[in-house]
C-alpha cells in the first residue's frame, strides 16, 4: 500500500477526509460530529491511536465542526493549520495540540510529505493539500472560486484527486439564494462550478494521460446534485475529445455516505 483515501463525508453541510499509508493516518478537515468522523475511522480500518494530524483547510464551520471532540477522542491526533487560520479557531484546540505553519509550506508527518497551497475563498487564509508517499501523490482542492497556476501546479501530477464540483451555475441562479450569496459562490473567492472542474479535467488529461483518480468532492445540497454533477462534466469532457476510462476514472463524494476506499 501507498497511499489511501476515504471521504467521510463531502459537500457543502460538511466535510471530512483520511489519508493514510501503511504507518501514518492524517484526517483532512472535520465538519462533520465527531461521533460520525470515528465511524469513518472504523469502517476504513483506522485505530483512533494511528491518526496523527488533522490538516484543517479554513476556519468555515463546515471544516471545523468537531475539533474540540477529535481531541478528546484521538490521543495522538495534532492539529495543523496556517497561522492566519490559528488565529480563528485557537480556542477549540487544547494548548500543546497544534502546529501553525506558513501557507505553502512542507513538512513530514509520518511517511508521508505534506504540501499546502493557497486556495482563493472568503476565508482569512484558506489552503489545501497534497499528500506524498512511495511515489504517488494525493490532493484535495476544494474551497476555491477559481484555479490558478499555482493551484494547478500542485496538483496536475496528482494519482488521486479530490476535486471541488460545487454547483451548477443555472440551478444556483434560479434557486432560494439571497443575491449576495448567489454572488458569492459565483465569484473568485467562492466556490468551483461543475463547469470549472470540467475544465480542470480536461486539461489535466490532455497534458498528462497518467491514470488518476478524480473524485468530484463539496457538492452543494441546494445547487448541485452527484447526478447532474456527473452529467454535466461528462458531456462537457466529451466535447473536449476527453473521456473516461481506465486511464481517466471518475466518481462523486457524497455528503452522507463514506465512500469506498481508493488506492493508489
Amino acid at each position: 500500500m501507498a497511499l489511501q483515501f476515504c471521504s467521510f463525508s463531502s459537500g457543502s453541510s460538511g466535510n471530512s477526509y483520511l489519508v493514510r499509508s501503511e504507518d501514518t493516518a492524517i484526517l483532512i478537515d472535520a465538519g462533520i460530529s465527531g461521533k460520525r468522523i470515528m465511524e469513518g475511522l472504523s469502517a476504513a480500518g483506522t485505530q483512533p491511536g494511528e491518526v496523527k494530524a488533522l490538516m484543517v483547510t479554513h476556519e468555515h464551520s463546515d471544516h471545523v465542526r468537531s475539533l474540540r471532540v477529535l481531541h478528546k477522542r484521538l490521543p495522538e491526533m495534532m492539529t495543523y493549520s496556517n497561522f492566519a487560520t490559528w488565529g480563528c479557531i485557537k480556542d477549540k484546540i487544547p494548548e500543546g495540540r497544534h502546529v501553525a505553519f506558513e501557507s505553502g509550506d512542507e513538512f513530514d508527518i509520518g511517511d508521508i510529505h505534506v504540501k499546502s497551497f493557497r486556495t482563493s475563498h472568503d476565508a482569512a487564509e484558506s489552503v489545501c493539500y497534497s499528500f506524498f508517499c512511495g511515489g504517488r501523490q494525493i490532493s484535495v482542492l476544494t474551497d476555491t472560486g477559481y484555479i490558478s497556476e499555482e493551484i494547478y501546479d500542485q496538483i496536475k501530477t496528482a494519482d488521486l484527486l479530490a476535486l471541488e464540483a460545487n454547483h451548477d451555475p443555472n440551478v444556483l441562479q434560479m434557486g432560494r439564494y439571497p443575491y449576495y450569496v448567489k454572488r458569492r459562490i459565483l465569484g473568485e473567492f467562492g466556490h468551483l462550478s461543475n463547469e470549472a472542474a470540467a475544465d480542470c479535467i480536461a486539461r489535466l488529461h490532455t497534458e498528462d494521460t497518467k491514470r488518476r483518480f478524480i473524485l468530484l468532492a463539496h457538492l452543494s445540497a441546494e445547487n448541485n446534485s452527484p447526478e447532474l454533477a456527473m452529467m454535466t462534466i461528462k458531456n462537457s469532457l466529451q466535447e473536449k475529445m476527453v473521456f473516461p476510462g481506465d486511464e481517466l476514472r471518475m466518481d462523486v463524494l457524497l455528503r452522507d455516505q463514506i465512500s469506498s476506499i481508493y488506492e493508489v
